[in-house]
């Protein structure tokens, strides 16, 4: 019985963490797509943005909507998105060797982090699968980046606009990161909105909630 009066008084969850995830994200990668300016500055400062805004809200879900044995995946992955913020929002460093060393840090980090937080929690979890499937997303950014040269140009001519222009590795660095916000966006507010499943986050069998009262 105490597990169902626990949830029923728990005033957030999973659903208000993905849509909040969703929601910074989408802001992201507005931010980018509508940008002329795909520099590291750029880069970086909506990277810091929308990293020390995630973050914080992974560290409120791990009181706010995790149950004390779920709380070290959210724990983990707000403090390292806060500190990749943190470190991309210094404006003095904002540099192409920056924005790549960091994203691609940040994105083996939290992807292997909630990959294997994922994986670890099938059947106990109701955000076990979207666990693994982000944590595959940011692996996958990671991977992406890498394969950018970021000291790669390539000047090309349009002749309907009559002007030149430069395609540089840190645009495409960047629209990377732009193209992954987005579909971080469009999956978690998909997932946000979606039904639940059985299992709940703050309780490791689903079934004892419908038994507790039940009569013997």
């Amino acid at each position: 019985m105490s597990s169902t009066v626990s949830h029923a008084a728990r005033t957030f969850e999973v659903r208000h963490l993905q849509l909040a995830r969703a929601l910074f994200a989408a802001l992201a990668a507005i931010m980018i797509t509508f940008s002329p300016d795909h520099s590291a500055e750029v880069g970086l400062a909506v990277f810091s943005g929308w990293a020390i805004a995630t973050g914080f809200v992974e560290l409120l879900a791990a009181w706010l909507v995790y149950r004390p044995g779920a709380r070290a995946l959210p724990l983990l992955l707000g403090v390292l998105t806060v500190v990749a913020g943190m470190v991309g929002g210094l404006p003095g460093i904002r540099t192409v060797a920056l924005f790549f060393v960091l994203v691609i840090v940040w994105a083996f980090a939290t992807g292997i982090a909630e990959l294997v937080g994922g994986i670890r929690g099938r059947g106990v979890t109701e955000d076990a699968r979207d666990q693994i499937l982000l944590g595959a997303f940011a692996l996958a950014l990671g991977v992406g980046l890498l394969l950018v040269n970021p000291a790669y140009s390539l000047e090309y001519f349009i002749k309907e606009a009559g002007e030149s222009y430069t395609l540089t590795g840190i645009t495409i660095g960047v629209g990377l990161f732009g193209a992954y916000a987005a579909f971080v966006a469009v999956f978690l507010g998909i997932a946000g909105f979606s039904p639940r499943r059985a299992i709940t986050a703050d309780t490791e069998e689903p079934a004892s909630a419908d038994s507790a009262g039940e009569p013997a």
